[in-house]
């Protein structure tokens, strides 16, 4: 599948932590991948990584892993 279209099929969200004053990312997810992407420069391109990868980087975020 092309870019393009998995981007169009990518339902976005913000944190609700974000605000204007501070940087911030978008996560876009589908069936298949995680999109990731700056909220301040959407047009920007965004990285994309399959659900799994995404899983463990979360689970190493929370586990406080990422010193």
């Amino acid at each position: 599948m092309k870019k393009e279209k998995v981007m169009e099929k990518l339902r976005w969200r913000k944190s609700s932590w974000s605000s204007t004053s501070i940087s911030c990312v978008e996560i876009g997810c589908s069936s298949q991948s995680i999109g990731i992407r700056d909220t301040k420069n959407r047009s920007g391109g965004m990285l994309q990584v399959d659900r799994s990868a995404f899983a463990a980087f979360v689970a190493s975020v929370k586990a406080d892993r990422l010193r």
